[in-house]
């Protein structure tokens, strides 16, 4: 349910390749006179292979633009897979009918460039509700805690601080932040001032008694091995599938940028952390699936959220 970068020439480096000589012939370009130079034991030499793909860099984001202007329909996703080299467009089980057939033209008519697979679950953001943090709308997960002029400020997804805008670490209990900026659709993050007082450790809970610090961000690559932590179903690992990824949830709100996973989510755990080791990668936007089923989850990349709030780890 709803819930990139390749070129035409990527260059792959292999493998050193150690080759031996016994006698080394270079020939003088002054004379005609061959010198022969002693034999290296080993020399050893970096080779980079090319792999030529089918389609371009220009031919990705075209396809990408042809989507957005044909194919703008609730349930859908679509992200460059670098390893097939093709856009791949995702229906989630909403998609259906004329809906259906109208995606699957688009998806034709870009010929090798792209590819439509179905999902079983439905593409949605997943709030319900790292740490659960409550409102009167419901529950999310605390993203990263960070710091901002000096002051105590923790990240969470936008379409949590959309909804809610005063935050507390139990239902019911005392306000621990209130919203300071927000930004969904479009993006997917929100930033939450602390209240005096409130402990902020630079660390992400991982549900067994012990924590992770976190001690930056950085961006994700495609086969990066990450964790997910959040207050529904703790802690889960995955790979990233696919960079820059759209989805449209529906009712217009499509958000662009983020990082596809086959990490499993569900309701609840939306704004909680995306980590490999101590960085700090992304915040949980929505996905399909569950953690019984599995599915695609897309999380908003924390590095732009930080810049777009002017505020660091920490």
């Amino acid at each position: 349910e709803p819930r990139p970068f390749t070129t035409p020439l990527s260059l792959v480096s292999s493998a050193p390749d150690t080759v031996r000589s016994a006698v080394t012939t270079i020939l003088l370009l002054t004379g005609s006179i061959a010198h022969d130079v002693p034999p290296m034991e080993a020399l050893s030499v970096s080779v980079c292979r090319a792999r030529i793909v089918q389609n371009s860099l220009k031919e990705l984001t075209s396809a990408r633009q042809t989507l957005t202007d044909k194919a703008s329909i609730g349930g859908t996703s679509w992200a460059i897979d670098p390893v097939s080299n093709k856009m791949v467009v995702t229906a989630d089980r909403t998609v259906s009918g004329a809906e259906l057939t109208r995606l699957s033209g688009v998806v034709k008519g870009l010929g090798s460039t792209a590819v439509l697979k179905k999902s079983a679950g439905e593409f949605k953001p997943l709030i319900g509700g790292g740490d659960a943090i409550w409102g009167s709308g419901g529950r999310c997960s605390l993203g990263f805690n960070v710091v901002k002029g000096g002051e105590p400020y923790f990240i969470t997804a936008g379409h949590c601080t959309e909804a809610i805008t005063s935050w507390s670490d139990s239902q019911g209990g005392s306000e621990i932040g209130a919203n300071a900026a927000s930004d969904f659709p479009g993006h997917d993050y929100g930033l939450v001032k602390y209240t005096s007082g409130t402990a902020h450790p630079s660390e992400v809970n991982l549900y067994n008694g012990s924590t992770q610090a976190i001690t930056k961000a950085g961006e994700a690559t495609v086969g990066m091995a990450v964790k997910r932590s959040g207050s529904t179903t703790q802690v889960h690992g995955g790979t990233v599938t696919g960079l820059d990824a759209t989805v449209n949830y529906g009712n217009g709100d499509i958000v662009n940028g983020l990082i596809q996973t086959d990490v499993c989510a569900e309701p609840g755990d939306s704004g909680g952390s995306l980590f490999a080791g101590d960085t700090a990668i992304g915040l949980t936007s929505g996905g399909s699936g569950d953690c019984t089923s599995g599915g695609e989850t897309f999380f908003q990349p924390v590095p732009a959220a930080l810049a777009a709030f002017g505020a660091t780890i920490g």
